[in-house]
């Protein structure tokens, strides 16, 4: 069976075109697999059938920052920028679940864009669906205080149940230090807003922290 039946965004694609794709060989990678880091070149062009990849960077300081997650029909903005126009990679992308994914050669990739518009158009939609995105994270850290993008985090998270991450990794993902998450945290477990443990944290008033994350917007 082909991979593109995992793929619909490419089914308005010219059966020459499938034809060519259909000729690549889907990798599957564990979680904790880096798929780039700042200075490598773009090779290709990923197409994430399954899992996710979350891209972040790290500051002079040490300091990290999830910038944004690629999902099964996201796009990766540094990989489109770095195939369109020859730069390295300024980011490091890394599996956090068992991932699933196609990548197209940077060659056949150009060679699409160039002659097909329907994978033109996809690739172009996606970019701008997710620079949309990147602008939203820059309004949010440049204007929003920490707590209300951690508890706007940490409502998002704990949709389907409690939070499995570390304080340094709910720290990248709303772009602040660790130091700040712990006293947050801390605090909240005080009013009885959240409860914590090693790793998880759990979610008890969601009025309060939907309150709070809503209080500078």
């Amino acid at each position: 069976m082909s991979w593109l039946g995992e793929a619909p965004l490419l089914g308005s694609l010219a059966p020459e075109e499938r034809h060519r794709l259909e000729a690549l060989t889907p990798l599957s990678l564990p979680a904790g697999t880096v798929i780039f880091r700042p200075g490598d070149p773009a090779q290709g062009y990923a197409v994430v059938l399954s899992g996710r990849i979350d891209v972040s960077m790290t500051g002079a300081s040490g300091r990290e920052m999830l910038l944004y997650s690629v999902e099964p029909g996201q796009s990766c903005v540094q990989t489109t920028l770095g195939l369109l126009s020859d730069t390295d990679y300024s980011a490091e992308a890394e599996t956090t679940a068992p991932t699933r994914l196609v990548v197209i050669p940077r060659p056949l990739f150009l060679d699409l864009l160039d002659r097909s518009a329907p994978f033109r158009g996809l690739v172009f939609g996606a970019f701008a669906d997710r620079m949309g995105l990147m602008l939203k994270l820059v309004e949010q850290v440049a204007f929003t205080r920490a707590e209300c993008r951690l508890a706007t985090r940490i409502l998002a998270l704990s949709e389907k149940g409690p939070v499995h991450a570390t304080q340094s990794e709910l720290a990248a993902q709303v772009g602040t230090a660790r130091e700040v998450v712990s006293r947050r945290l801390e605090a909240w477990a005080r009013k009885g807003w959240v409860r914590t443990s090693r790793g998880i944290v759990e979610v008890i008033d969601r009025d309060a922290l939907d309150a709070l994350a809503h209080s500078e917007m």
